[in-house]
């Protein structure tokens, strides 16, 4: 019998992910909303992993009230996910997934390309999404593992946001709209920059995105998040001082709140 893994978070992907878990092998123990994680803690102490996959706008919420024994445990694959969330709340080294596949509702799971891993449970994630048929790859260095989570941000920010003006397609995007894409991906690579106080390979990271853009090329560039992604990017440009000033346009023009 394999270790357990304590899920927080069970919606679309985490879902997904408990699947991949149970077909490795890996008892699930969900913790949902109207749990309290300390006594879930205290029936299963030393788990495997404690995947975190709530949305992005719960993670600091989830990871205020992880309990102590869990600490050290922790993996996440959220969107606009960088070491400064988990360095917020003193966390050690997580196990980080940059999650490329889309699970809606109703719908099965699109990949679009493989999904890296890295940290102390790398094996642990990537054996159970290939266990389910889903590429995933494990990351040794933690500076190529930035450079992923970075590339997943600034594909979905770029998508996102330019799509507020264009719509359609990120195939659309790239092959019609690359001047307004590459407008908008230099601006959030600047606040990425920002928040990670690294220096950044854009040509790689530009690059990237495109080769994930091109990956799914039918994959939609817009959905429910999308304003509140572009001021969530006008906010954190607010702090670091920065112009972003297609991002401010595009905001004025399509009301982001």
């Amino acid at each position: 019998m394999q270790q357990p893994v304590v899920l927080i978070g069970v919606g679309e992907m985490g879902g997904v992910f408990a699947h991949g878990l149970l077909r490795a092998g890996h008892p699930v123990y969900p913790v949902t909303r109207d749990m309290d994680p300390a006594q879930a803690a205290a029936s299963t102490p030393e788990p495997a992993l404690v995947l975190v996959t709530v949305g992005e706008k719960d993670l600091h919420p989830v990871l205020a009230d992880l309990p102590p024994a869990w600490a050290d445990r922790v993996g996440l694959i959220q969107n606009e996910l960088l070491p400064r969330d988990w360095e917020a709340h003193d966390l050690p080294q997580p196990t980080a997934c940059a999650v490329w596949f889309e699970k809606k509702p109703g719908k099965p799971v699109n990949p679009i390309i493989a999904s890296p891993a890295h940290g102390p449970n790398a094996d642990l994630l990537v054996g159970a999404l290939d266990a389910i048929g889903i590429g995933a790859r494990k990351v040794e260095d933690y500076d190529e593992m930035l450079f992923e989570l970075v590339r997943k941000n600034v594909y979905i920010l770029t998508t996102n946001i330019a799509g507020l003006e264009t719509g359609g397609t990120t195939g659309e995007l790239w092959n019609h709209h690359r001047e307004l894409a590459q407008q908008v991906a230099d601006e959030v690579m600047d606040i990425q920059a920002w928040l990670t106080g690294a220096e950044l390979d854009r040509e790689r990271l530009v690059a990237g995105m495109a080769e994930a853009m091109l990956a799914d090329p039918e994959h939609g560039n817009t959905g429910r998040s999308a304003p509140d992604r572009l001021a969530r990017a006008i906010g954190y440009a607010d702090e670091a001082g920065l112009e972003v000033l297609k991002l401010r346009a595009l905001a004025k023009e399509h009301g982001a709140p």
